[in-house]
């Protein structure tokens, strides 16, 4: 990577889910003034803390962060809005004489961040309704067969019940008559206007980051901590299962089990799962972005080992 001094800095902050990215962002933190920019597709969601595993009230208070608890579950939130809004926090981070930490694991969010926006349609809630319509009748799966004659590319990425990608990309192909796979090649490459050191928390044993990731997903558990929370935002009887927000992980196998659809023991075990496949698809993304410099979340010392190679 090319280091111009003229141009101000930032630090990302990458890896799958249960790597560390908080703690190692709090150690950077703690050494150099710095302000924490969340990326994070969950976080955005007031009311939403435990099943997203939020920074406790204590991390918030020791460090500025920002785009957490910005929007109402009810609402969505765009990989355009949040680059808008992380290029004007940069800005203002860096007049304030501080470091930009961009820490999370939304991939999108890095991607559309650093490659800029694609020319994409805006959703259409007409559009959306007809496809949830023929998905209650056809199930996602056949939507899925559908995509691949249209945009085998884009399928091809999709799991067959990956309803919300599916639905996006026949949402596109029905308001543009076009593609997915199409519009995103015609898009032409960004250039951030600050330099930005990308570190990537990767296992060197995955079986191990299973094990993380299925002690946190029962310490949610614990208590009811993350029952309770689904239950409240239930009680409030505007949501439902098919909101980005409710289709998190956790959240979406806890309102299962809430229904009474599912018993405790499969809403645990799917819940791993589903996080477990989150990290799959999160370390698939990572490895596809070749200017990351990769730190194993595993090690002792990967907190200092980030600290030492800070630009």
């Amino acid at each position: 990577m090319n280091h111009t001094p003229q141009r101000p800095r930032a630090v990302a902050i990458m890896g799958p889910t249960a790597s560390g990215k908080t703690a190692a962002a709090l150690a950077i933190a703690a050494r150099v003034p710095a302000e924490i920019i969340s990326v994070d597709s969950a976080l955005v969601y007031r009311g939403m803390d435990v099943g997203t595993a939020k920074p406790t009230r204590e991390e918030l208070a020791s460090v500025p962060h920002h785009l957490i608890d910005i929007i109402d579950p009810l609402d969505s939130y765009s990989v355009a809005q949040f680059r808008t809004a992380t290029l004007r926090l940069v800005d203002e981070i860096h007049a304030r004489g501080k470091l930009p930490l961009l820490v999370g694991g939304t991939m999108l969010y890095f991607k559309g961040l650093t490659d800029g926006l694609d020319d994409l349609p805006g959703a259409d809630p007409a559009v959306r309704a007809e496809l949830e319509d023929e998905a209650a009748r056809l199930g996602w799966p056949a939507l899925h067969a559908r995509l691949a004659t249209l945009d085998p590319e884009t399928a091809a990425r999709l799991k067959p019940n990956d309803a919300q990608r599916i639905q996006r990309a026949l949402e596109i192909i029905r308001l543009s008559g076009q593609p997915m796979s199409a519009l995103l090649a015609q898009r032409a490459p960004e250039t951030l206007p600050f330099e930005l050191t990308s570190f990537a928390l990767e296992p060197s044993d995955r079986a191990v980051l299973h094990e993380r990731i299925a002690r946190r997903f029962d310490q949610m558990l614990e208590g009811d901590a993350l029952l309770d929370e689904v239950e409240y935002l239930r009680r409030r009887g505007d949501l439902h299962p098919g909101l980005p927000s409710m289709r998190c992980v956790g959240y979406r196998q806890a309102w299962e089990y809430l229904d009474g659809r599912i018993d405790y023991a499969t809403m645990r075990e799917t819940g791993i799962i589903a996080t477990r496949q989150l990290c799959k698809r999160q370390l698939t993304w990572l490895r596809a972005m070749p200017e990351r410099i990769v730190i194993d979340c595993l090690a002792p010392d990967a907190t200092a080992q980030l600290l030492a190679r800070l630009p």
